[in-house]
Order: structure tokens, then sequence, then C-alpha cells
């Protein structure tokens, strides 16, 4: 149900970038929060997109769209021997902690002007996975990647931010606006892995992971740029 959920959004999020009347993106920092925050205590970076199916105005002060965006919350880097039967042939492993996020999107945006205070409300899911890959120590070429460990998780929450105009009158672009926002986003449940959570034992060629779960509520800092059409 949840895979069904997140690919309409995706879809929606397409629709919405192709004939929306805004569309944004913005770097992101993330602070895990709560339960989350006892099992990954780092500071988490990212980006994220959106689009709205109309601008806000001041006669209708409201609008609603989707925003995907893309978190790391965990990076690992080590040498490691190729295999049990070539000991003495080396590569860099790569791990990383990554959330993946999926959400309609709700705006009020009343005012207008050159600085644009607005609040936004958000409901989706998040989808937290493990990948590890493998590079030649020579080239950087990747040699293989899999995906360690993924769960899908439930998410809500909001946003309050600035809209400081920076630009008008670019070609189809009426106002371009320096977008400055705080998000806080509720997530249910759910089962991931952290930094030092996959133990490899290279002698037997065993792995062990240590799963951990939790609630998965995060704060995001964002500094970005919004178009509007």
């Amino acid at each position: 149900m949840k895979k069904v959920v997140l690919l309409f959004l995706l879809s929606l999020m397409i629709t919405s970038l192709t004939k929306g009347q805004t569309i944004g993106g913005s770097f992101m920092l993330g602070f895990p929060q709560g339960e989350f925050k006892e099992n990954v205590d780092r500071l988490g970076y990212g980006f994220q997109v959106h689009g709205t199916i109309w601008a806000p105005s001041k006669m209708r002060p409201f609008t609603v769209g989707i925003n995907i965006g893309y978190l790391v919350y965990g990076e690992e880097s080590f040498k490691r021997r190729f295999s049990l039967t070539n000991p003495d042939v080396y590569v860099d492993v790569n791990r990383t902690n990554s959330l993946a996020n999926f959400h309609l999107l709700f705006q009020v945006s009343p005012f207008t002007g050159t600085v644009r205070p607005y609040i936004e409300g958000l409901f989706g899911g998040a989808y937290l996975f493990t990948s590890t890959n493998i590079e030649s120590e020579w080239n950087n070429e990747e040699i293989a990647r899999s995906t360690n460990f993924d769960d899908y998780t439930w998410s809500y929450g909001g946003s309050a931010g600035l809209l400081i105009k920076i630009a008008e009158g670019l070609g189809d672009v009426g106002v371009l606006y320096l977008d400055l926002k705080a998000r806080y986003m509720f997530g249910t449940e759910a089962e991931y892995l952290a930094e030092g959570s996959i133990t490899v034992d290279q002698n037997k060629g065993t792995v062990h992971y240590d799963v951990l779960r939790s609630k998965t509520d995060l704060l995001t800092i964002h500094l970005g740029v919004t178009a509007y059409f």
C-alpha cells in the first residue's frame, strides 16, 4: 500500500513540475529529533524540490502541490579486501544511510510584496534505506552496489518560511524569490540502520545488521529559490 501511495505522489510531482505555477528547490540540513536522535545523533544534509498547481495570490492565498526530498543521515568509508580468494586486492567501500520523502503539500501565503511569509502543511511518506557500493582504489570506478536494508514510514508536519524577492520579469518566470524556511516532520515508527549498524567478519565472510527501530521525527532548515510563473 505504501509503495502505491509513494508512486502516486511521485507522478503527481511530475505533473506539478510540468504544469505548475510555482517551482522551487532548496538545500537542507537535517536534525533528527526525539527517538530518532537517540539512534542518529548527527547532522544530515540533502535537497528538496516542490511544485504547486497555481501561484498563491491575495484573492486565492492558498495552493496545493507536491514535495520530494532526499537526505543523507549517515556515511562510512573504508578499505577492505576484495574477497577471501583475493586477500591482497583492496577496494574502497562506501556506505550511505539515506531518507527519501514524498509529500502532498498545502501552502498558505496571504501576503504580497518583496517579503512574503508563508506556512505549509505536508502529508505523505518516507523511504529509509542503507546502500553500499565498492569502487576501485585506482580510478574510483564503481564495481558493485547493493541496498542492504530499507523500510517505509508515514510522515506529516509543517513549515514556516519567508519568500524574499530577488528578481522579476525573467522570461517565463514572473518573480524569483529567495526561499528560507524551517520544517518539522513527524515520522511514524520504522526500522533502519545507522552508522556502525553493519558488522562484517572478513575472515568468515559473514555480516550482521544491528537494526534500529523508532519514530523518525526530523527538523530541517532550508535555503533555496522559488519561481512564480
